[in-house]
């Protein structure tokens, strides 16, 4: 037979795991994540954001660089982006960088699974969280 304290620490136990993965599942404030690409030719770089824990970010594009911001309402997101600094990039690497900026300002939602999030608007985009 099952003690009611057996039941209780088995329900608290449950409430806790189902937090942990709320919490695992949420918006990923406070990391930094490289989009899943190849390189553009005659690089290795490969676009990343770090999002701060209010939803800033720091941009590292294909050959640019800049800010923006991450609003999120439960799946709703918005990005607007902020300036972003044109570095003498080669014409086809700055057209990358400018799509990619636009296809960020047109995402209106995300899910997020594990350690990939997935951002959707007209073109979506998967971002996968860097490890260390």
């Amino acid at each position: 037979m099952v003690s009611l304290k057996q039941m209780v620490c088995a329900a608290a136990a449950l409430l806790v795991m189902s937090a942990v993965a709320r919490a695992e599942e949420g918006f990923p404030f406070g990391t930094e994540m490289t989009l899943e690409a190849v390189p553009q030719p005659g690089s290795k770089r490969i676009p990343n954001l770090e999002i701060g824990d209010n939803g800033e970010v720091v941009l590292e594009l294909w050959c640019k660089g800049g800010k923006g911001q991450f609003s999120v309402a439960g799946n709703t997101v918005i990005f607007v982006p902020g300036a972003i600094q044109d570095r003498s990039c080669p014409p086809a690497r700055a057209q990358a960088d400018d799509d990619l900026v636009a296809a960020l300002a047109a995402v209106e939602t995300w899910k997020r699974q594990g350690d990939v999030l997935t951002l959707i608007g007209p073109k979506p985009l998967r971002f996968r969280a860097n490890g260390n």
